[in-house]
């Protein structure tokens, strides 16, 4: 069988088939991107296996440990979960130089891996994360009078986030020459794509004009074409400070012609400015249009 590996990017996955073969350091990438709740539950069942597979050593030792029943299996467990934990209660103790080694090579590997827990737990704590909330849908309708793709992006950070710099993808099949489909890619020129401060929300914008990849394309057109848009954000943010990036994709069946994205910024006091992040996705309807920018 063919080693193969599963990556999902967004809504689309993949399926790596001939990788070389991995090298072990990929395991800590691979503990950092688990959920806490995969994590802890792999930290969870990895401490029992540990204990399992010492109890079985302590079990086998005979009377190599003082105060234990000999061969039971339940008290060698615990005894186990002491010496891991380096608690030591005083009731079991080793006697033997059997027990002597088992427990020395137990307390060395519970050294081991507190330290590896310790680094890992720390990792997860302490990187940043961009906690940037983007709309559900892209909407395409007329601003100012010439069709636009408008996404809209929300920083939910009690900072501003800052040197923010902001990108929308566009990636479609294309027929060549050659009578076959090949995969175009497009960076979608931005109103503007980068801000000193980025401190709540606002609306990334595409004009669709005779330049613009997206010149006379329609909701069928982008599904035939396999349509896909990947909007990123990096910035920095200012407390660490370090960068955080993070993306969302979008298929042709996330696209609304004839929308725009509902007012959610308010003034009701001087100086203050209200931003509504409830009604982020929001949109409404521009009145009739064609769905074919023209």
């Amino acid at each position: 069988m063919p080693k193969s590996v599963s990556v999902r990017s967004g809504q689309v996955e993949f399926l790596k088939l001939n990788l070389e073969k991995r090298e072990w350091r990929d395991a800590y990438q691979w503990l950092l991107a688990l959920s806490w709740p995969e994590f802890a539950a792999l930290i969870a069942g990895v401490y029992v296996v540990i204990n399992l597979i010492f109890a079985e050593f302590y079990a086998l030792g005979g009377e190599s440990i003082a105060g234990m029943t000999p061969g039971s299996y339940y008290e060698a467990f615990f005894f186990s979960v002491q010496t891991l934990a380096t608690v030591g209660y005083g009731h079991w103790y080793p006697q033997t130089l059997y027990g002597h080694v088992v427990t020395t090579v137990e307390i060395i590997t519970g050294m081991f891996g507190l330290a590896v827990m310790t680094g890992l737990i720390f990792v997860r704590f302490s990187r940043p994360a961009a906690r940037i909330l983007f709309s559900r849908s892209i909407v395409i309708g007329p601003l100012n009078g010439r069709p636009t793709l408008m996404l809209r992006v929300g920083n939910l950070r009690a900072q501003s986030m800052v040197e923010a710099e902001f990108r929308i993808m566009f990636t479609r099949d294309e027929p060549i020459l050659e009578g076959d489909n090949f995969r175009h890619f497009y960076d979608l020129k931005l109103h503007f794509d980068r801000l000193i401060a980025f401190p709540a929300a606002l609306t990334l914008r595409h004009t669709i004009d005779e330049q613009s990849p997206l010149y006379g394309e329609t909701a069928e057109s982008l599904a035939a074409s396999r349509a896909l848009f990947i909007a990123s954000v990096v910035g920095i943010d200012p407390v660490i400070p370090a960068a955080v990036q993070t993306q969302q994709d979008y298929t042709w069946r996330d696209i609304r012609f004839g929308q725009r994205f509902v007012e959610i910024y308010s003034q009701p006091a001087a100086g203050k400015l209200t931003v509504d992040f409830g009604r982020l996705h929001d949109t409404e309807p521009v009145g009739e249009q064609s769905s074919s920018p023209q």
